[in-house]
């Protein structure tokens, strides 16, 4: 240890003798290393403004939808046939432990209609305020969310986009104000934060949220399935056995004892069914990287549930977005890694740099090595000297680049407003180049002048 200690001391003497060349020495690697650590901020800041952008989009969202009908070997499409009920989004969130959250979803297509505006939105949820939490929107524009007892109490109130305010309300404020939603009126308790256009380049705002319930039975009366006409209409011909005929055309003479209830009253005092079929479920998992876990947990639950036998077609579809979260992941890594090579290359170009002035050096102090190896030093000597003097040259490059990069990183989020994130692994690898750089460009010289001849190297001129 006191021998390393020494010969470090006297590296250092050795580099304050001419401290300009030996700047002008590190240069290279300050270039280098500053690359490096200005590169990985920089990549690694879009890496995570990505990943947040994926999430915003539903990155470890699941959709799960109904199964398909058929009749006489026709196929209907994905949500013919209505499977899923509430009680299963509650399943999940009881016995699967890679789901955070799951919410069931009844939807409608109908108009919107505000004094003498109107419009369609694109969608029309009925949903549970856990939906805000699967879809990032916790923090409402303006207003407050629904709760749990308005999905009780189907109460009617609504959450409205950006793009349903601009086209019904314009300069206006929505939050308090009465809409009409297929001839029903909700009141406006809240407006959602701007999402923007989803990865297919639907409108994300146009969009309105009520809980289920109400959707359900004031709005729709029934689930609206994605099935077309013919799907509805096979669906109903395979489960009758009725023939048109003319009778139906008269009413019977027997007299109902119980009246049904108008279209009004059925409105008004809704008489929810226990097992409601609903359009969709939207769970969340826990994280991107446990969706695999997540739709397997599911997938199992829900075939237990709908007793499904082994061997049998799920009456289920599970839907995520992974494929595209890891192409977009494989992109970001792509890019980072081709910067990394292009700072390689400076690296390597200041060890070369180093390399040369460390054999000029030699060159230089021929006299003062054949001095030393006549009173004693030994050949390792002279080697562990010069190869230290390489070290330190490249570890004051290596100070001077972290400092220099994470700088410029910095000067560029302020000049740019580009996403930079620090990253300790990188300043602690640029570390470890610059020591491996020293060693690798070093040690040809710091053995070349460890095997001068001490004779010849005293009479070097």
């Amino acid at each position: 240890m006191f021998n390393i200690l020494r010969t470090t001391r006297d590296a250092l003497k050795a580099l304050r003798r001419n401290p300009m060349r030996a700047m002008l020495t590190t240069l290279g690697i300050v270039i280098g290393i500053g690359a490096v650590i200005a590169m990985m901020e920089i990549g690694q800041g879009s890496a995570s403004a990505l990943e947040k952008t994926i999430a915003s989009m539903g990155a470890n969202v699941l959709v799960i939808r109904p199964g398909t009908a058929s009749s006489g070997g026709v196929t209907f499409g994905a949500g013919s046939v209505a499977t899923l009920i509430p009680q299963d989004a509650d399943a999940m969130l009881k016995d699967c432990p890679s789901v955070q959250n799951a919410v069931p979803i009844v939807r409608a297509r109908t108009q919107l209609v505000y004094g003498n505006r109107n419009w369609v939105p694109t969608y029309i949820y009925g949903v549970t305020p856990a939906y805000l939490d699967i879809q990032d929107l916790e923090n409402l524009a303006e207003g407050e969310p629904f709760t749990d007892r308005d999905v009780l109490n189907s109460t009617k109130v609504c959450l409205l986009g950006k793009t349903v305010v601009r086209e019904l309300f314009q300069d206006e404020s929505p939050v308090g104000k009465e809409i009409r939603l297929n001839n029903i009126t909700f009141r406006v308790i809240g407006v959602l934060a701007q999402k923007g256009a989803n990865m297919v380049g639907l409108d994300q705002d146009d969009i309105i949220l009520t809980p289920w319930t109400t959707i359900k039975y004031r709005v729709t009366g029934s689930s609206l399935t994605s099935a077309n006409q013919s799907a509805t209409t096979a669906s109903k011909s395979a489960t009758t056995s009725t023939v048109n005929t003319l009778s139906n055309l008269y009413p019977g003479t027997a007299p109902e004892l119980y009246p049904e209830r108008c279209a009004t009253q059925a409105a008004n005092h809704p008489m929810p069914v226990r097992f409601a079929k609903i359009d969709m479920i939207m769970a969340k998992a826990q994280s991107p990287h446990e969706i695999t876990s997540a739709i397997e947990e599911i997938t199992s639950l829900l075939r237990q549930r709908h007793h499904i036998r082994p061997g049998q077609p799920d009456d289920f579809n599970i839907r995520d977005v992974s494929e595209l979260t890891k192409t977009l992941s494989a992109s970001t890594v792509l890019m980072t890694n081709l910067l990394l090579a292009v700072a390689t290359i400076s690296l390597m170009v200041g060890g070369v740099g180093i390399m040369n002035i460390m054999l000029v050096s030699v060159i230089e102090r021929t006299r003062e090595i054949g001095l030393r190896m006549a009173i004693g030093a030994k050949a390792k000597d002279i080697l562990r000297q010069f190869l230290v003097e390489a070290v330190v040259l490249c570890l004051i490059g290596g100070v001077l680049g972290i400092m220099l990069g994470h700088g410029g990183s910095m000067l560029i989020r302020l000049l740019f407003k580009w996403p930079v994130e620090a990253s300790p692994a990188a300043i602690t690898a640029s570390v470890i180049v610059s020591v491996s750089v020293g060693i690798v460009f070093g040690f040809y010289p710091a053995w070349k002048a460890s095997r001068l001849d001490p004779i010849e190297a005293l009479r070097y001129e």
